[in-house]
């Protein structure tokens, strides 16, 4: 069975490592509302995908909260 002669040193383990960590996702710019949205996936803030309405949001107006409140 192999064993190594030396202890491998913390450095060398750790520059072994580097390539390990995780890449940030791409954002890109969504076409109708300009927010930044993951490419191929549906905009968070208008709900769009591919120039078409997927998921429609309730519209809050702000007026609306103030007489709520």
């Amino acid at each position: 069975m192999a064993v190594p002669k030396k202890k491998t040193s913390k450095s060398r383990r750790n520059m072994r490592r580097s390539h390990h960590h995780l890449a940030t996702p791409g954002y890109i710019e969504c076409s109708n509302c300009g927010a930044l949205a993951r490419p191929h996936h549906v905009c968070t803030a208008c709900g769009y995908y591919n120039k078409r309405q997927v998921i429609a949001f309730k519209e809050v107006v702000e007026e609306d909260l103030d007489q709520a409140v």
